[in-house]
């Protein structure tokens, strides 16, 4: 046997194992998603959100496929739908409020609410080149600021029950606040945003404001900033950040409310990584899958990769 041959045998294990892996352990009493059950995912029609779509449609679960350009939404829909899998697609572009305006107002009058909210639209531009922050503004624009509307916008519409709704943000490792190799060097805002007493919405508004006015100024290589992906990672940075401070969103009386996390998908094979990734797409987007179907406990504001907690 060849060495491509050996190659691609060990891809196809790999690709078994993962299957394994996908499978949601949960029994019957802790199943508590149906065909009735509404996902939205954000930049699905290719990559991470495509498959993270695959998966949870393939639980059963009514998935609204969303992307940008909807012709591109027509054409992820129709595989699936091949596979008969229940996906129903809109445009959606989450840099234009009036775009997330729209898509709310028809969410509203076609289902009335959602249960699963995953927030994986999100862009990086330094893939295969230098650390250019010459897009900066455009990577926080979408990957925080558009985040952040989505969110704001699909709270009131986030379905009640015994089980409590999910949002799932799609974030990075690159944006860790304490990681070895790519974190924030002033020490004290890093305290300041490690801190859930000091952490608040105006807090991480300025920190990325601040990074956008020192690229103008062309300070931002002055140490305070990560020095890997810059832009991508200040911006998952905040979206971790933003994850943490909408942790209370838990906190109902009358069940679980609203459990939001956010997790690390990996070094993934896709277009966004110039497909230089080391893990397969099934992998990265698995457990983005099993944080929107976990059973009823109230794990929210928290970190994963490879369905384990890891730190902010």
């Amino acid at each position: 046997m060849g060495r491509k041959e050996k190659a691609k045998e060990r891809r196809e294990k790999r690709v078994q194992e993962i299957a394994e892996k996908r499978k949601i352990p949960y029994s019957d009493q802790q199943r508590w998603w149906g065909s009735e059950t509404i996902a939205v995912v954000t930049g699905a029609n290719r990559g991470i959100g495509y498959e993270i779509t695959r998966q949870l449609a393939g639980h059963g679960l009514n998935v609204i496929l969303t992307s940008r350009n909807i012709n591109n939404c027509h054409e992820a829909s129709k595989a699936l739908q091949e596979e008969g899998l229940k996906v129903t697609v809109h445009q959606l572009d989450i840099s234009d409020p009036m775009s997330i305006e729209v898509f709310a107002e028809w969410i509203r009058q076609n289902y009335g609410g959602i249960d699963i909210l995953v927030n994986n639209a999100g862009v990086n531009f330094n893939i295969g080149s230098d650390n250019s922050v010459e897009f900066a503004e455009k990577v926080i624009e979408i990957n925080y600021f558009g985040t952040k509307r989505m969110i704001k916008t699909m709270i009131p519409l986030m379905r009640s029950s015994a089980f409590g709704s999910r949002i799932v943000n799609v974030s990075s490792r690159l944006g860790r606040l304490n990681g070895r190799r790519n974190r924030i060097g002033d020490v004290i805002l890093r305290d300041q945003l490690s801190d859930d007493n000091t952490l608040s919405e105006e807090l991480i508004d300025r920190t990325v404001t601040n990074f956008l006015e020192e690229v103008k100024l062309g300070n931002w290589t002055s140490g305070v900033w990560p020095q890997m992906f810059t832009d991508y990672s200040i911006s998952k940075l905040a979206v971790n950040c933003y994850t943490r401070l909408t942790k209370t969103l838990s906190e109902s009386q009358d069940g679980p409310g609203i459990c939001i996390n956010c997790y690390c998908p990996g070094w993934v094979k896709t277009a966004m990584t110039g497909w230089a990734g080391n893990s397969p797409v099934e992998e990265g987007a698995d457990t983005g899958v099993w944080l929107a179907l976990l059973p009823g406990q109230r794990v929210t504001g928290k970190f994963f990769a490879e369905r384990r907690e890891i730190t902010f």
